[in-house]
């Protein structure tokens, strides 16, 4: 049976080392991102079978790459990595459209499993957080919530960038956009999310995971893989 093909992400190349030795018995490797924009564009680009990243990544984090990709016709069968035990997270990684959500704690004995499974059309979380129950996880990913409030995919980047401490002329530049309109932006996810400063913006995408982790707690997981 042939390999299928597969991209995989991680804004630390000591994991995107580790992925590579973990993966390069099971399938064909096209390529490698490590930021969630370069993983849409070189998916699109390429059109792997398989699509694993890391949720905390710069400039775009996995979930809106997901969401991004998905959105633009593309299915391949997606697995997250991340640090964070939390069953919310997992749920929204799903409602983007990921079919596996697996801690990198236990990476080394999971992935291929939920590759696996990815492949055949079905949800994998790793147990410690699904304890066995599926059904919430399926349902997550086969009927993603909306909200008339929700933000936008511009200003979900915005709110990403702003955490990541980047002034309104470097967002200009990464998004490809007017500064008047990284201002007008801000201004919305402001008022959507009902907060008043810079800080509390930071705050929030704090919360919700959309900035990197320091790089040693993320390449702990990969010593001696």
């Amino acid at each position: 049976m042939s390999r299928p093909t597969a991209l995989i992400a991680d804004d630390h190349p000591v994991v995107l080392e580790g992925l590579q030795r973990m993966l390069q018995d099971h399938c064909i490797l096209l390529g490698t991102a490590s930021n969630g924009q370069e993983l849409l564009e070189t998916a699109r680009r390429l059109k792997p079978e398989i699509v694993v990243t890391d949720i905390s990544m710069p400039v775009m984090n996995g979930i809106e790459a997901v969401r991004q990709l998905c959105q633009s016709g593309l299915p391949p069968a997606i697995i997250l990595l991340s640090m964070h035990e939390d069953k919310e997270l997992a749920m929204e990684a799903l409602r983007a459209g990921g079919r596996a959500y697996v801690l990198k704690s236990t990476i080394a004995t999971e992935l291929v499993t939920a590759m696996q499974t990815a492949l055949s059309g079905r949800v994998y979380v790793s147990p410690v957080i699904s304890r066995g129950e599926t059904f919430e996880f399926e349902q997550a990913h086969k009927r993603p919530v909306k909200r008339s409030n929700s933000l936008t995919v511009r200003e979900r980047e915005v709110l990403q960038l702003i955490a990541e401490g980047k002034a309104r002329k470097e967002m200009s530049s990464i998004l490809k956009v007017a500064i008047r309109t990284v201002a007008f932006h801000k201004s919305n996810l402001m008022e959507k999310l009902g907060l008043r400063t810079t800080a509390e913006l930071t705050q929030y995408a704090i919360r919700r995971r959309l900035v990197p982790m320091d790089a040693e707690l993320e390449n702990i997981c990969f010593e001696g893989i």
